[in-house]
């Protein structure tokens, strides 16, 4: 995963670079951010636009008050090579560490107390045995269910990603013909999908939910290890990025909104933005769906409505400040409550008395848009079954964050709506999470996104490939 140091303004590739050529990346997103660096690294004279104030997407930061605030918490694992070269890249990869190995606790409200606590964690045995003493050991679930977990983690590892048929299909219905318990879905493949795809199994693509399963718990004994920020995200894919950005000779610009994307006269493009015309060889929409949808010249796609077909789905973070410490672990998993994982955020955010702690509430249709005082008044009782410590602190401060469009909808049939990064538009690319990457939305699947579209990019323009770029293929 390593690339070694770089000369700056020396471009990283394997041979001599043709004369230069001209890029535009709109969006600066992850997925953009990757393409600009990718595109920069390849001698590409590269100019990214974003219309936010900061990079980074949807994985951002805020301040509030004296603590800086992450929008929601997000985690990687260890089979997220793309996002970990994406880490390493900008110089951030000692501020989001792995676990050694794999370890959840997860905690059952409805357990009496002293009761509650399983763990999810793996042993350094190969696959599948590496989760074989936890599972046998895991008390949110019968003797039974554990056995037949098993069965249809066996059964799951032998699904052919590659087959069609895959994304027509619900997880729901295929676990429970696998003899899958309610109670299995909720204390196991639950925690684990919602998580990972922001959907229920009922609501998910097997295709999708199969990746998951498969490369995260069944391809290598840790893949599944979990990584997250230590610092706030806007640390790492704002200042970071812009940096790697800057020192790459990337021109990025901020607060502008791109009005028009049209196919120039010379085969090259044009990209309008308020006061100024910037000309590109390449143009690289790193975009949410439907905003790609309005830019897309006519004929860049055969069927551009398919865009609008490809739903989303909210998440709600909710944050609580308590005047002491009531959370000792990092953080933990939660059944029987709404409440879904609880992350301690206290060092992160820089707060120096009490604790932070972010609630990461995924599908969260019913409380997206319920006021702060409701949610305030759902949660707060809900941390209080699980946490008995909080039941004495006093709470300083109680505030949520709200993305109602998070992440596009793993819906079955996604997979045939989700386009590749080429377009029918010869120099016109398309990243995003919400792209043919063969992941769910994550920020894996908007590095990987950036990758691919860089890459055709390239292709197009003569360019030879960067190694270092698709050390990533090989690690995968």
């Amino acid at each position: 995963m390593s690339h070694g140091t770089r000369d700056e303004g020396a471009p990283r590739t394997d041979g001599p670079v043709p004369p230069g050529r001209r890029a535009v990346v709109v969006g600066g997103g992850l997925a953009g951010t990757t393409a600009a660096l990718a595109l920069a690294d390849a001698g590409v004279r590269v100019t990214l636009l974003e219309g936010r104030p900061r990079l980074g997407g949807l994985a951002f930061s805020f301040r509030r008050g004296d603590l800086t605030v992450d929008n929601g918490q997000h985690v990687y694992l260890r089979c997220c090579t793309a996002y970990r070269w994406f880490l390493d890249r900008i110089g951030g990869a000692d501020l989001a560490p792995l676990q050694d190995r794999l370890d959840v606790p997860v905690v059952d409200a409805r357990r009496p107390e002293g009761r509650r606590l399983g763990r999810l964690r793996r042993d350094p045995l190969p696959v599948p045995l590496h989760l074989g003493r936890s599972l046998a050991a895991y008390p949110h679930l019968s003797l039974a269910d554990r056995a037949k977990v098993g069965r249809a983690a066996l059964a799951l590892k032998g699904l052919d990603l590659d087959d069609p048929a895959l994304d027509e299909r619900d997880f729901g219905s295929w676990l429970a013909a696998h003899g899958q318990s309610p109670r299995a879905v909720e204390a196991l493949w639950d925690l684990v999908g919602v998580a990972t795809l922001n959907a229920v199994a009922g609501d998910s693509s097997l295709a999708l939910a199969a990746m998951v399963f498969k490369t995260g718990l069944l391809s290598d004994p840790g893949a599944a290890d979990i990584g997250w920020a230590r610092v706030p995200l806007g640390e790492l894919h704002d200042r970071l990025a812009r940096k790697a950005l800057d020192a790459a000779g990337v021109r990025t610009e901020t607060r502008i909104r791109v009005t028009s994307v049209r196919a120039g006269d010379d085969g090259g493009w044009t990209v309008d933005v308020p006061g100024e015309t910037l000309r590109a060889d390449a143009v690289v929409l790193a975009v949410p769906q439907r905003e790609a949808y309005d830019l897309l010249p006519a004929g860049a796609l055969d069927d551009p409505e398919r865009l609008l077909g490809i739903g989303t789905a909210p998440i709600l973070n909710v944050h609580v400040v308590y005047d002491r410490t009531v959370l000792t672990r990092p953080f933990f998993a939660a059944l029987g409550t709404p409440v879904q994982w609880v992350f301690d955020r206290t060092d992160a955010s820089g707060l120096r008395h009490g604790q932070y702690l972010a609630l990461s509430q995924s599908v969260a249709h019913d409380d997206i848009d319920a006021p702060v005082a409701a949610l305030r008044e759902r949660y707060l009782p809900e941390l209080e079954r699980l946490l008995p410590s909080t039941r004495d602190a006093e709470v300083l401060d109680f505030f949520v964050t709200r993305e109602r469009t998070a992440t596009f909808a793993p819906a079955p049939g996604v997979g045939r709506l989700r386009p590749g990064a080429r377009t029918k538009a010869p120099g016109l690319y398309l990243a995003g999470a919400w792209t043919a990457t063969g992941w769910p939305a994550t920020m894996e699947s908007a590095v990987r996104s950036g990758v691919g579209a860089a890459d055709a990019a390239l292709g197009a323009l003569g360019r030879p490939r960067p190694r270092h770029l698709f050390a990533l293929e090989e690690a995968a």
